[in-house]
């Protein structure tokens, strides 16, 4: 059975940067298309960005273009998130989630019920 762990949230100053991690163990992620998510308070749980079990596609919510990059060493079973220019507004928990992709491995899946493991969730607060 999957299981991931995220690691790397903490407290950022505005345009400040955090490395999120997601440490896969019980399986190979490399056959594991990957998502990242966060949830303010009060809100939804919304798509941040996500990535093919190739790696070979990416791609990432209107909010976080240009500022945020996903991507995954399957060597070490572990898939990023790297935040930069933070803004309070990034303020959420963060979870990454894996869906199993034997097919292609070019498809990256953008909506959260297309997902099936889940994380617990790391906390990223950006603040002065």
């Amino acid at each position: 059975q999957l299981q991931l762990v995220e690691s790397g949230g903490g407290l950022v100053q505005p345009g400040g940067s955090l490395r999120l991690s997601c440490a896969a163990s019980g399986s190979t992620l490399a056959y594991y298309a990957i998502g990242w998510f966060r949830q303010a308070p009060g809100k939804e749980r919304e798509g941040v960005s996500c990535i093919s079990s190739s790696g070979g596609s990416t791609n990432y919510a209107d909010s976080v273009k240009g500022r945020f990059t996903i991507s995954r060493d399957n060597a070490k079973n572990t898939v990023y998130l790297r935040m930069n220019n933070l803004k309070p507004e990034d303020t959420a928990v963060y979870y990454c989630t894996a869906r199993l992709d034997l097919g292609s491995g070019d498809v990256c899946y953008d909506e959260k019920h297309e997902y099936h493991h889940w994380g617990q969730g790391t906390q990223v607060t950006v603040s002065a």
